[in-house]
């Protein structure tokens, strides 16, 4: 066993009474994941924790946090998430770690992952899980960093003003990128500038000494780096004035090639991500290896391990009814501009191109302009037919060309049966919406048919 915290250490953090002396190798918040010697933190939501502690400790928990009296090892506190947050804090601040912070309306998670993968190549790296990166996401990521870790790569989300700066506030990142800023969460916000500036918020917890990294493509940056005065701020994008300078990129169906430009630096990038919006990803994670002092043309290197992850652009070719198909899985979650990024990396694939798409949710008052606009880039992809699932995907079929028009359904179950009606040998699909319709069981399903 890896010793991650003693229990004396435990109860030190977060001002708590351990039972005993033990120690345990791991956090875990979900006795559904849960693996031995963790330390199991009960945390209050639609149950309480509190009711699965014995089932924890069956499943060989080390200890847990609890707010009363149990039996084994335990430290008891008066609140598990402030706990978990001041345990947090104690894990970051006994690493010498550079913390990477890493934000944006599209893109975040993917852009944590391929950061991971290019700091790993240059020291102990740590990361958020999955996207853990919510109020209690973000300190359970901290919790469980080793004290030997380098790197430590952070993914924080929002919905709502304020989340953003709490989370800044907590960890106190390094370095803090912004990917981009969009229209998503807009059922939470009056306009796309109030998202720019909840996601502003990133720049409070910054250190004096800490560096922002900014997409100078992206008509909020001004607005952010007015709001960032007097902090170290490298920009990325295709503008002769940015830090790191898009100079030529090639787009093709299985990645891209691009060359940056860094002071009178030459970098060439090959991903092999298909789609414009990697190319973006791209420069941003050459710019935080920029604001890291880390040997740039060996971070190069590393980011051609990259490869799209499940549920955010995973390519499977399957055969349905002994046809042979390539589905494009973006099953995890949508908003209006990652939904044109993956309808154009569809149009980058040879064969008949097929969209499964699912309403998009939190989009405000302008819900039904926004799926009606997706049909412009559905023409441009040169998409053969599109099924459509959700309340709101009925505006989008209206808006298309009749010959595109496939099948309308309320739910994943009769779009996988539409979508086997219609597909041929050598079809392309692409299937994306929000994480709540659940197209992600159609992709599975899919996959369990071919198997």
């Amino acid at each position: 066993m890896s010793e991650l915290w003693k229990a004396s250490d435990i109860a030190k953090a977060t001002g708590g009474t351990a039972s005993g002396d033990w120690s345990v190798s791991g956090v875990s918040i979900d006795t559904r994941s849960i693996d031995k010697e963790d330390l199991f933190v009960p945390l209050k939501d639609v149950r309480d924790g509190h009711d699965f502690i014995e089932m924890a400790m069956e499943k060989g928990a080390g200890g847990t946090l609890s707010e009363k009296d149990v039996a084994g090892n335990h430290v008891r506190v008066d609140d598990t998430l402030r706990a978990l947050r001041t345990l947090g804090k104690e894990g970051v601040e006994r690493s010498q770690a550079l913390r990477i912070a890493v934000t944006g309306s599209v893109g975040k998670t993917s852009v944590k992952e391929a950061l991971a993968l290019m700091f790993e190549k240059f020291g102990n790296t740590h990361k958020s899980l999955k996207s853990y990166n919510n109020h209690w996401g973000v300190p359970l990521t901290m919790a469980r960093m080793p004290q030997e870790t380098e790197f430590g790569i952070f993914e924080m989300g929002m919905n709502h003003a304020g989340e953003l700066s709490d989370l800044s506030n907590l960890l106190r990142p390094d370095i803090a990128l912004i990917t981009n800023v969009a229209g998503a969460h807009l059922a939470h916000f009056d306009d796309v500038t109030a998202i720019a500036d909840a996601k502003a918020e990133i720049i409070d917890g910054l250190r004096n000494n800490g560096t922002l990294i900014l997409n100078a493509d992206n008509e909020h940056t001004a607005r952010i780096a007015e709001k960032a005065k007097g902090k170290k701020i490298i920009t990325f994008g295709h503008s002769d004035d940015c830090d790191v300078t898009i100079v030529t990129s090639q787009t093709h169906e299985y990645g891209s090639n691009t060359r940056l430009r860094i002071n009178a630096q030459q970098i060439d990038v090959t991903l092999l991500v298909p789609g414009e919006h990697w190319v973006s990803n791209g420069a941003a994670c050459i710019a935080v290896a920029y604001a890291a002092g880390i040997d740039l043309r060996k971070a190069v290197m590393a980011l051609r391990a990259v490869r799209a992850e499940e549920g955010r652009g995973a390519l499977h070719e399957l055969k349905i009814d002994g046809k042979a198909i390539k589905v494009i899985d973006e099953s995890y979650n949508a908003n209006p501009t990652s939904m044109a990024a993956a309808i154009n990396v569809l149009g980058l694939k040879a064969g008949r191109r097929i969209a499964v798409l699912g309403d998009m949710f939190e989009l405000g008052k302008d819900e039904i302009a926004m799926h009606a606009a997706l049909a412009g880039p559905l023409e441009e992809a040169g998409v053969a037919r599109v099924i459509f699932t959700g309340e709101c995907m009925r505006a989008l079929k209206g808006a298309l060309p009749q010959q595109m028009r496939g099948t309308w359904g309320r739910d994943w179950e009769f779009a996988l049966d539409a979508l086997k009606e219609e597909i041929e040998d050598g079809d392309v699909v692409l299937v994306k919406g929000s994480n709540g319709v659940g197209l992600g069981k159609l992709v599975a399903a899919l996959k369990e048919e071919s198997a």
